[in-house]
């Protein structure tokens, strides 16, 4: 008789009904599950394309009980084309050297996050971070994780991202810049960066986490072609907004 290996069971959670962070009306459940090292990388690559994402050693995916608002969307970064204002958008950012690094938190970077969040997202949970809550959101990964740091020629760091590295694309997990330099677009920089990193490294998607299409504050991420939403039928081109100038 043939051995046949076992696969490690994979348990489930659910959290308790939340108020839901974007639509005001809405409760909020997520179903969770831990990522173990022995097979971090292998579960969330399967994971991550049946909509889950990353936090900490946590892959969680939203499973509310009255919405299903928040779309998981990813970049097919084979076939992307730049609109006009990305484009302008790149000639902006040519000037800045681009590092990708072991995961580490440093006290430039937590100076840099807590500049954006107090600008940004004054209001949220992460403006409350202290460096050790920082440290952990950028150490405490057990898959494949990389930090890009962007700097100006001078050597000043103007932008981070934390991403995953997955078998078949990059997973943005979160990313903060100088708000002083809001002109440069530095959002809009870091994920036309990354689709150009996965696109050279051959690999399809640069996943993005989750849409809802009545967030206006999320309605950056339709400006990127093609966009790909996970619904019952599998991933699908998004194809129901207008092309971005």
């Amino acid at each position: 008789m043939n051995h046949i290996p076992q696969t490690p069971l994979v348990r489930f959670y659910k959290t308790p009904a939340m108020p839901c962070p974007y639509l005001t009306d809405q409760s909020e459940q997520l179903v969770f599950t831990h990522l173990k090292a022995d097979r971090s990388d292998p579960l969330h690559g399967v994971l991550a394309q049946a909509g889950f994402r990353r936090s900490h050693n946590i892959l969680y995916r939203p499973d509310c009980p009255t919405c299903n608002a928040c779309v998981p969307v990813r970049i097919s970064a084979k076939t992307f084309s730049a609109s006009r204002s990305q484009k302008r958008i790149l000639a902006a950012n040519k000037d800045l050297l681009g590092a990708v690094l072991t995961p580490i938190a440093t006290e430039e970077q937590f100076d840099l996050f807590t500049r954006y969040q107090t600008s940004r997202h004054g209001d949220g949970s992460m403006a409350k971070m202290d460096i050790d809550d920082y440290q952990s959101m950028v150490e405490g990964s057990p898959v494949k994780t990389f930090m890009i740091e962007y700097r100006l020629p001078s050597g000043e760091l103007i932008a981070c991202a934390l991403s995953d590295d997955l078998s078949n694309g990059l997973s943005m997990v979160y990313s903060f810049y100088d708000p002083d330099a809001a002109r440069r677009g530095l959002g809009t920089f870091m994920i036309l960066d990354h689709i150009r990193r996965a696109a050279a490294a051959e690999l399809g998607h640069v996943y993005l986490g989750y849409w809802i299409a009545e967030a206006p504050k999320m309605a950056y991420k339709t400006r990127f072609r093609p966009l790909e939403t996970l619904g019952r039928n599998g991933w699908i081109r998004l194809v129901d907004s207008a092309p971005e100038g």
